[in-house]
């Protein structure tokens, strides 16, 4: 799974010249943590947090006001791209301490991905994991031809045919099922029974 399998998009953002008020605004309006800096082009130039918004009215130091947002942003800003792994992402917000992650696409904002985003992925019932993969798999070929299982994100295919290849097609698109941790296909006979959730 990659990081534009879960993010957020499109992305609520401010721009350097902003005033840091309109920009707060805007925060607590979306009910966010964070906001991506953009400049004209949708190039990713910073982040600003709830901490910026925070340190920008009560400083450590005494300081003149910051006025716009390029004067309270963070930059350079960590961030991801669209192809990155999920598992990756998610190490990266752990060690870092990230509550938001701007992802890109060729240099420009795409997307965000949140603690929310992993949370709203993980907690994907089994059963639904499987329904989305049989539904990917039967678009590649006979939906008779496999059997789904999942078990805490887990998937295992069984596949009536003796297709490497297809195999493989198989687990990439079942990796690519939001919620899916990862996925086996082996070869196998297809047993008529119900297949768990």
């Amino acid at each position: 799974m990659r990081a534009r399998d879960i993010m957020s998009s499109p992305v609520v953002t401010v721009q350097p010249g902003e005033d840091v008020k309109t920009a707060e605004d805007r925060l607590v309006r979306h009910g966010f943590t964070a906001l991506p800096v953009v400049d004209d082009e949708n190039r990713l130039t910073g982040i600003v947090t709830e901490a910026d918004f925070l340190g920008d009215r009560f400083p450590a130091e005494p300081k003149s006001p910051a006025g716009t947002v390029a004067g309270i942003a963070t930059s350079p800003v960590r961030a991801v791209d669209v192809n990155d792994d999920v598992a990756f992402l998610a190490r990266l917000m752990l060690d870092e301490h990230l509550r938001c992650l701007p992802v890109t696409d060729r240099g420009k904002l795409a997307g965000v991905v949140t603690r929310r985003d992993f949370l709203r992925v993980l907690a994907r019932p089994d059963q639904a994991l499987a329904n989305d993969i049989r539904g990917r798999l039967a678009v590649f070929g006979d939906a008779d031809r496999w059997l789904v299982d999942v078990h805490d994100g887990e998937a295992t295919i069984i596949d009536r045919f003796d297709s490497e290849k297809d195999r493989e097609v198989a687990v990439v698109l079942a990796e690519g099922v939001p919620g899916v941790i990862r996925a086996h296909c082996y070869v196998g006979e297809l047993e008529h029974q119900e297949e768990r959730a």
